[in-house]
């Protein structure tokens, strides 16, 4: 049953009936606060998670506008901790929240106006993921919906919401998961887009980790680790700041990575080392990934090498990278966007000032082999992928991306590759990674650019990453590398190294 708009875009309540929010009192819903106590108006922290729950409904990026909402509102401490929960937790929830709105409005999401929808969300996570007393939870709420949405639309919120409230986050997941242990259930479940389920079924089972038989508990277990929110983890660029210098400043040293360690609290842009790049927020898989770019032999005599990210933005693996080639090797990060590039060209700072030879410039990463051939000792390829290996961090990109984005990307990706293996030259070595696990934007993108080539050598990734961390189980045979979140603790990381034969 579709809803009358009001005047201001909201959703009116519905119109007495079957299909009518009930709350304890009868199909009429009212609410159990006197006019007078009903909060008017939302509180910052709630507006704020509102605000990027909008943005990121219209194309913008959590992690990017959350930070700046905080600084532009003054939230800090709990407030500010407050918001970040409700923000991500509403964004990670989507999917389970969605369908205990349609089960509790009786309406589907496209009959409910996406600014009043992403109001419910931030109002169900209160309900059954914080520990926000009910009435808080509805009445502060409703009065971010009657700022944001209007007077209409704030009564459904409030009928909606407590018929919400009626019930357990269990017993809601025993009424709307679907019967059985299908995507379908798993994805309602665990709140992935059914087709991110499957990709990731395929990908548990492609990689190695386990078989088709028993796959079920690998990939809820996958699906349970997205959804877990992560530590802050931060990389101690070589030469420009130590681990133990972190550990002074409060945080612990990584448990995979030997240049990682994590933050358990606070702000990481609080500490010195952060805010004048020698040290960063780098998740511990991406670290690893450049330690053994760097670490594995080429073959050839000893010389001032070559480096090369081919796609460097928004400078992470690059900054890392940077630090590793000081007194070793000239970097040149390419970057296809120019304001990606200035991001890059900020995270070499430190390294230029600690005597980093390096060079940042925008260009079309797909033409370099044909541009350069064989100049480059070593060549990073971090190329742009669905992100599915990052769901615990960017939670908004299980909503972004659609099936649609992998045959666009495959191209891409096998363009890059292909580029990046005609730049290295022989003897050189070509590590080529993503945040993904799909075995389109893996394994089977290597496989893809590597058929009709016979200049190219496929070395073990597991030896190269076992050496810069001799302690991390690896899933799987090889040769390739392909990091889990359950299983490892980092995000998903894939790796493969490549050598141009002599």
């Amino acid at each position: 049953m579709s809803g009358a708009r009001d005047d201001r875009g909201g959703q009116r309540p519905p119109e007495r009936g079957a299909d009518r929010p009930r709350g304890p009192r009868g199909p009429r819903a009212r609410s159990g606060q006197r006019p007078a106590e009903r909060t008017r108006t939302g509180d910052p922290a709630r507006f704020t998670a509102y605000t990027v729950l909008r943005s990121v409904d219209e194309g913008g990026y959590a992690n990017l506008e959350l930070p700046r909402l905080l600084r532009g509102s003054g939230l800090r401490g709990r407030d500010a901790a407050f918001a970040t929960e409700l923000t991500y937790g509403a964004l990670r929830w989507r999917g389970l929240y969605d369908a205990i709105v349609v089960d509790a409005s009786g309406r589907g999401v496209d009959a409910i106006d996406a600014p009043v929808l992403d109001t419910l969300r931030l109002g169900a996570h209160q309900l059954l993921g914080m520990r926000v007393p009910s009435h808080a939870a509805v009445g502060e709420t409703v009065g971010l919906a009657r700022e944001v949405n209007g007077a209409g639309a704030a009564g459904f919120v409030n009928a909606v919401l407590r018929r919400i409230s009626e019930r357990t986050r269990e017993e809601w997941l025993a009424r709307v998961v679907p019967p059985g242990d299908g995507p379908d259930a798993l994805a309602v479940a665990h709140s992935h887009p059914e087709w991110v389920v499957r990709g990731l079924r395929s990908a548990l089972v492609g990689h190695g980790v386990c078989g088709p038989e028993d796959v079920a508990g690998e990939l809820a277990a996958l699906l349970r680790a997205d959804n877990d929110p992560p530590e802050v983890t931060l990389v101690a660029r070589p030469g420009l700041v130590s681990v133990a210098d972190l550990v002074d400043l409060g945080a612990r040293p990584a448990p995979v990575s030997p240049v990682g360690a994590v933050l358990p609290a606070g702000d990481p842009g609080s500490l010195a080392p952060v805010r004048d790049g020698r040290a960063a927020v780098q998740d511990e898989g991406s670290q690893l990934l450049a330690l053994a770019l760097a670490a594995v032999p080429v073959d050839g005599d000893e010389y001032d090498e070559e480096w090369l990210d081919l796609c460097a933005g928004p400078g992470g693996k690059a900054g890392l990278l940077a630090a590793l080639s000081v007194d070793r090797a000239f970097l040149t990060a390419n970057e296809i966007s120019p304001h990606r590039a200035d991001l890059v060209d900020q995270a070499l700072r430190a390294a230029r000032s600690a005597g980093a030879r390096v060079e940042v410039r925008v260009g079309d990463g797909r033409d370099v082999g044909e541009d350069e051939p064989g100049r480059y000792d070593r060549v990073l390829v971090d190329a742009p992928c669905t992100g599915l290996g990052a769901l615990r961090r960017r939670p908004d990109a299980r909503w972004r991306r659609t099936p649609g984005d992998l045959a666009d990307l495959a191209t891409l990706q096998r363009q890059l590759l292909t580029s990046a293996l005609d730049a290295a030259r022989p003897g050189g070595v070509v590590g080529y990674a993503t945040c993904s696990p799909h075995v389109n934007e893996t394994v089977y993108a290597v496989a893809d650019v590597l058929k009709g080539r016979d200049d190219v050598e496929v070395l073990d990734a597991r030896d190269a990453v076992q050496e810069v961390a001799p302690g991390i189980e690896l899933a799987g045979e090889g040769p390739h590398v392909q990091l889990w979140p359950h299983r490892n603790g980092t995000d998903g990381m894939f790796l493969a190294l490549l050598r141009r034969r002599p």
